[in-house]
């Protein structure tokens, strides 16, 4: 992982963060915005910057698993055998609100999400500040998370007072968000840590549901989406429909899946998918801004397989293909 950050600029993102200032910081998933989570005035700049709604909710990022008390009001059993196999790493954990998590860091929910990042750069940070920070991921609310520094300054430019560079992302999307309010823990966002590693570590079968009385970021049905409109289609059909799109007048952006790699495609850009779901992952959102940057209105694609990390990334492309907000 190369890491770019220094001490000094370690210790300037912590004070920026003591004077309620915003830093995007990196993580192993992807860039987060960060505030001190006990300042509700900071916290609410974030969604300020954002354009988030206040309704949905903030990941309090801590530096180790051994301060979860501070934090949550209850920690079940298996809250806690889960932080041990998966922090540092890509795994929120939602549970009892703390009194020391402020209503504005949680969308007004009794819970709180948690969770400690696997980066050197942000777990210095969280050590330096000696708090927790909140952190969604460091773009306008609703489209393509950014995995770079570049991506956050683009993207959010001024609105940001600090950007601590620590280099590309290593997972690529977001972590996955589990429940352990209720009697089994449950999905409520796949990511970085997959249902097959929890059911592993739990010794039972982990539930995705499709709805939740739970508010958790990643809900909404237009989201991680690029400028492009995306169209998902099975996997025979991506070189039809990207020919007919084409003929129709869009400049189309094309994920070609490895068993179509040698084939001609009739389309504005194409982007060629690696065999591997981490590498898939990790190069997502970077393969979804290249197309935007490439000038395509509409990118078409299929879902991989939704095991491992291909059920995040098949989440991801929903979300993208989702809805979009009328202008």
């Amino acid at each position: 992982m190369r890491v770019t950050a220094t001490s000094s600029d370690i210790e300037k993102a912590a004070a920026v963060l003591r004077d309620g200032g915003l830093v995007a910081l990196p993580t192993e998933t992807v860039y987060g915005l960060g505030a001190n989570a006990e300042d509700p005035a900071a916290v609410m700049r974030i969604f300020e910057a954002k354009g988030r709604p206040p309704s949905h909710p903030l990941i309090v990022h801590i530096a180790a698993a051994d301060q979860l008390d501070d934090w949550a009001a209850e920690v079940p059993p298996a809250a806690r055998l889960l932080a041990e196999h998966f922090w540092p790493g890509p795994l929120t954990l939602v549970l009892r609100r703390g009194n020391r998590v402020p209503l504005e860091a949680t969308g007004g929910l009794e819970t709180v999400a948690v969770r400690v990042p696997d980066h050197p750069a942000a777990l210095a940070l969280l050590s330096a500040f000696g708090g927790g920070v909140t952190a969604p991921s460091a773009n306008r609310f609703g489209q393509v998370s950014p995995t770079t520094a570049a991506d956050v300054q683009g993207e959010l430019g001024d609105a940001v007072d600090f950007v601590l560079d620590g280099g590309p992302c290593e997972v690529g999307v977001e972590s996955t968000i589990v429940d352990v309010t209720g009697e089994r823990p449950a999905i409520l966002r796949p990511g970085g840590v997959t249902r097959e590693d929890l059911e592993a570590v739990l010794g039972h079968p982990v539930a995705v549901p499709s709805c939740s009385g739970v508010r958790v970021p990643g809900q909404h049905p237009s989201h991680y989406a690029p400028r492009a409109r995306v169209v998902l289609v099975a996997p025979d059909e991506i070189l039809a429909e990207a020919e007919r799109a084409q003929e129709d007048g869009h400049q189309v952006g094309v994920f070609l899946p490895p068993h179509l790699a040698d084939a001609p495609v009739k389309a504005h850009a194409v982007v060629a998918l690696p065999e591997s779901l981490a590498a898939y992952a990790r190069g997502l959102y970077g393969f979804l801004r290249e197309l935007d940057e490439q000038g395509c209105d509409l990118v078409v694609a299929c879902l991989p397989a939704e095991e491992g990390l291909g059920l995040a990334i098949a989440n991801r492309l929903r979300r993208a293909a989702g809805p979009r907000p009328s202008a």
